[in-house]
């Protein structure tokens, strides 16, 4: 989610040049949109491995989608790493702690749901009384949430361009947050994608930061399993066995994601480009995989996907929409 973590940088870069001191300050979150029950914010920290983590608590159910940096978070007995492309989960009245030992920063889309709402909708999708809940402290990049991540993600970077443009429509939050939150109650529900994540060392833990943030940087490279493991300094089998223990997914899996990921962004923001020369960039060598691989992780095809993220834009700018969003700015 390059484009996304470009703004993260440009926080910490503006917190270099003040010299501030943000140990125990909390994150800044900007809103985005709220209805009902729920409500999305953008949420950027600039914590480093110099800053004391401090205990926070969620006052309502918290749903966020991880679209920059790698972070470490605690609820209670649960620890998770968080990487883009996952999902931090956490629970009303539960105390957390995020803490960034060994990178500086994170961006969130953080998805907040009123308890009373959430049952409501979860029993109206038929979801048992047990499956309406959190039942994990994460899910990591998973195909089933792929779809539902970078619409998010897409609509974000589209309301930070149009930031300054009033009158334009804002986004369907309304129903990103209903689906995105229905969704991973199934996810959680199934056990097997959010399972309780294992906790090897410190040293092992520091080598997955850095594969990730590596990958994250320069997702078009020519990554390979021996390749990362060479960088990390470890066996190949040793390396394979912590990356998917810590991660909840194998690094091919990771690589390929982010590359999609990345590919789904630039296609919703820029109408005019080759869907070859986006597939070349993402790091694909072939079109033919490159359509076969989005196809599977976003159910359409790259032009298909930016056809619909084109009218999804076209129905949020059109009037009434347009028209009501200049009323709110």
């Amino acid at each position: 989610m390059q484009g996304l973590a470009v703004s993260l940088q440009r926080a910490l870069a503006e917190r270099a040049r003040e010299g501030r001191a943000d140990g125990g300050r909390a994150p800044t979150a900007r809103p985005l949109a709220a209805g009902a029950g729920w409500s999305v914010d953008d949420v950027v920290c600039t914590l480093g491995p110099g800053d004391r983590p401090y205990e926070e608590r969620h006052t309502s159910a918290c749903l966020a989608i991880v679209a920059a940096g790698v972070f470490g978070y605690r609820s209670g007995n649960a620890r998770a790493l968080m990487m883009p492309g996952a999902l931090m989960l956490g629970e009303t009245g539960a105390c957390f702690e995020c803490g960034h030992r060994h990178a500086a920063g994170d961006r969130c889309v953080s998805f907040h749901y009123e308890p009373a709402w959430l049952d409501e909708q979860a029993a109206a999708a038929g979801l048992a009384p047990g499956a309406r809940r959190w039942r994990a402290a994460r899910v990591p990049p998973v195909r089933a949430l792929a779809p539902l991540v970078a619409h998010a993600c897409a609509d974000v970077l589209a309301q930070e361009r149009r930031r300054h443009a009033p009158g334009l429509g804002a986004a369907a939050w309304d129903e990103i947050a209903l689906e995105l939150a229905l969704a991973t109650l199934r996810v959680v529900a199934r056990g097997k994608d959010a399972a309780t994540p294992a906790t090897p060392g410190a040293a092992a833990a520091a080598r997955v930061v850095a594969t990730l943030r590596l990958i994250d940087e320069t997702p078009d490279d020519a990554h390979t399993l021996a390749s990362l493991a060479s960088a990390a300094g470890v066996s190949e089998f040793y390396f394979l066995r912590t990356f998917s223990a810590l991660a909840g997914v194998t690094p091919h899996q990771y690589l390929l994601r982010s590359r999609l990921r990345a590919a789904a962004l630039r296609l919703a923001a820029d109408d005019e480009a080759k869907i070859v020369d986006v597939a070349l960039a993402s790091g694909f060598n072939d079109l033919s995989n490159f359509n076969a691989a989005f196809r599977a992780e976003f159910g359409a095809s790259p032009r298909a996907w930016r056809a619909a993220q084109r009218e999804r834009h076209l129905a949020q700018t059109s009037w009434p929409n347009a028209a009501l969003a200049a009323a709110h700015a």
